[in-house]
């Protein structure tokens, strides 16, 4: 399963802009995503709610991972939105 680390850098980091963008990627892709914070929690980028519970803060490093076609592409795009 490809996965990228990335800082999030948006500002006011991921709140309900950024969180509906990844949540609309994720869903719009054939396999599974998934975001792991530095301390090891991991939610479903399917779910709006599971993310903004993370509460993500400038600053604060996540790895995301996805499998299925076009997976490198898709966190591509979801490490451009949350580098703001």
């Amino acid at each position: 399963m490809p996965a990228r680390s990335v800082v999030i850098r948006a500002e006011g980091g991921a709140h309900a802009r950024p969180v509906a963008e990844l949540v609309r990627l994720a869903l719009a892709h054939e396999g599974a995503v998934a975001l792991t914070t530095a301390e090891g929690r991991t939610v479903d980028l399917g779910s709006v709610l599971a993310v903004m519970d993370l509460a993500l803060a400038p600053g604060d490093e996540v790895v995301l991972s996805a499998d299925g076609p076009g997976a490198e592409r898709l966190l591509a795009a979801m490490a451009h939105v949350l580098d703001g």
